[in-house]
Protein backbone atom coordinates (compact mmCIF):
# COMPACT_ATOMS: atom_id res chain seq x y z
CA UNK A 1 0.00 0.00 0.00
CA UNK A 2 1.55 3.44 -0.84
CA UNK A 3 -1.49 5.66 0.58
CA UNK A 4 -0.40 7.55 4.09
CA UNK A 5 -3.02 7.24 6.34
CA UNK A 6 -3.73 9.49 9.62
CA UNK A 7 -4.70 6.78 12.02
CA UNK A 8 -6.10 7.07 15.77
CA UNK A 9 -4.72 5.06 18.27
CA UNK A 10 -7.47 4.02 21.30
CA UNK A 11 -5.36 1.94 23.67
CA UNK A 12 -5.07 1.96 27.34
CA UNK A 13 -1.97 0.40 28.03
CA UNK A 14 1.27 3.65 27.13
CA UNK A 15 3.94 0.93 26.58
CA UNK A 16 1.51 -0.95 23.54
CA UNK A 17 0.49 2.59 22.46
CA UNK A 18 4.23 3.83 21.91
CA UNK A 19 4.67 0.19 20.24
CA UNK A 20 1.77 1.13 17.66
CA UNK A 21 2.73 4.56 17.20
CA UNK A 22 6.46 3.29 16.26
CA UNK A 23 5.19 0.67 14.08
CA UNK A 24 2.54 3.34 12.06
CA UNK A 25 5.61 5.71 11.62
CA UNK A 26 7.53 2.91 10.52
CA UNK A 27 5.22 1.75 7.93
CA UNK A 28 4.91 5.88 6.68
CA UNK A 29 1.33 6.55 8.40
CA UNK A 30 0.49 9.38 10.40
CA UNK A 31 -0.55 9.12 14.08
CA UNK A 32 -3.56 11.63 13.97
CA UNK A 33 -3.73 11.18 18.11
CA UNK A 34 -3.45 8.19 20.91
CA UNK A 35 -6.53 8.30 23.57
CA UNK A 36 -7.31 5.85 26.07
CA UNK A 37 -10.61 6.18 26.88
CA UNK A 38 -13.71 5.79 25.45
CA UNK A 39 -14.92 10.18 26.30
CA UNK A 40 -11.41 10.65 24.64
CA UNK A 41 -11.97 8.80 21.65
CA UNK A 42 -15.88 10.01 21.07
CA UNK A 43 -14.35 13.26 21.10
CA UNK A 44 -11.47 12.46 18.24
CA UNK A 45 -14.23 10.84 16.47
CA UNK A 46 -16.70 14.14 16.71
CA UNK A 47 -13.36 15.86 14.97
CA UNK A 48 -13.31 13.59 12.04
CA UNK A 49 -9.48 14.35 11.30
CA UNK A 50 -8.40 10.93 10.92
CA UNK A 51 -8.16 8.62 8.65
CA UNK A 52 -8.88 5.24 10.37
CA UNK A 53 -8.99 3.64 13.62
CA UNK A 54 -7.38 1.06 15.61
CA UNK A 55 -9.51 0.32 18.76
CA UNK A 56 -8.60 -1.68 21.54
CA UNK A 57 -11.83 -3.69 22.93
CA UNK A 58 -11.21 -3.57 26.12
CA UNK A 59 -9.84 -0.04 27.85
CA UNK A 60 -8.93 0.30 31.15
CA UNK A 61 -11.28 -0.38 33.88
CA UNK A 62 -13.08 -2.47 31.92
CA UNK A 63 -14.72 0.08 29.75
CA UNK A 64 -15.62 -1.51 26.32
CA UNK A 65 -15.42 0.20 23.61
CA UNK A 66 -18.39 -0.56 21.51
CA UNK A 67 -19.65 3.05 21.83
CA UNK A 68 -16.41 4.27 19.77
CA UNK A 69 -17.20 1.60 17.12
CA UNK A 70 -20.47 2.74 17.03
CA UNK A 71 -19.50 6.16 16.07
CA UNK A 72 -16.92 5.26 13.98
CA UNK A 73 -19.01 3.58 11.73
CA UNK A 74 -21.76 6.66 11.56
CA UNK A 75 -18.95 8.25 10.52
CA UNK A 76 -17.71 6.42 7.77
CA UNK A 77 -14.41 5.52 9.10
CA UNK A 78 -12.59 2.20 8.75
CA UNK A 79 -10.78 0.71 12.01
CA UNK A 80 -9.41 -2.66 13.06
CA UNK A 81 -10.34 -4.26 16.89
CA UNK A 82 -7.50 -4.90 19.22
CA UNK A 83 -7.60 -7.21 21.14
CA UNK A 84 -5.48 -9.81 22.58
CA UNK A 85 -8.30 -11.99 23.08
CA UNK A 86 -11.27 -10.99 24.25
CA UNK A 87 -14.12 -13.59 26.20
CA UNK A 88 -17.28 -12.69 24.55
CA UNK A 89 -17.69 -12.16 20.64
CA UNK A 90 -18.16 -8.81 19.83
CA UNK A 91 -21.70 -7.35 19.18
CA UNK A 92 -22.98 -8.48 15.90
CA UNK A 93 -23.21 -5.01 14.78
CA UNK A 94 -19.31 -5.27 14.87
CA UNK A 95 -19.21 -9.10 14.22
CA UNK A 96 -17.22 -8.43 11.01
CA UNK A 97 -14.69 -5.75 11.97
CA UNK A 98 -11.45 -6.60 11.06
CA UNK A 99 -9.25 -8.06 14.06
CA UNK A 100 -5.87 -6.81 15.12
CA UNK A 101 -4.59 -10.02 17.66
CA UNK A 102 -2.23 -8.70 20.50
CA UNK A 103 0.68 -9.15 20.38
CA UNK A 104 1.41 -6.65 17.68
CA UNK A 105 3.58 -6.86 15.12
CA UNK A 106 4.85 -4.58 12.56
CA UNK A 107 3.27 -7.39 9.71
CA UNK A 108 -0.36 -7.45 11.15
CA UNK A 109 -0.63 -4.21 11.49
CA UNK A 110 0.92 -3.62 8.06
CA UNK A 111 -1.91 -6.24 6.68
CA UNK A 112 -4.84 -4.85 8.67
CA UNK A 113 -4.15 -2.00 7.14
CA UNK A 114 -3.71 -2.45 3.55
CA UNK A 115 -7.42 -4.69 4.61
CA UNK A 116 -9.30 -1.32 5.49
CA UNK A 117 -7.13 0.86 3.08
CA UNK A 118 -9.74 1.03 0.09
CA UNK A 119 -12.56 2.03 2.35
CA UNK A 120 -10.20 4.68 4.27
Amino acid sequence: MNQTLRILVVEDEPLIAMVLEDYLESLGHEVAGAVDSVEGALAMVAGGDFDAAILDVHLRGGEASWPVADALVAASKPFLLATGGHVEPPPGRHAQAPVLIKPFTMDGVRLGLDGIAATA
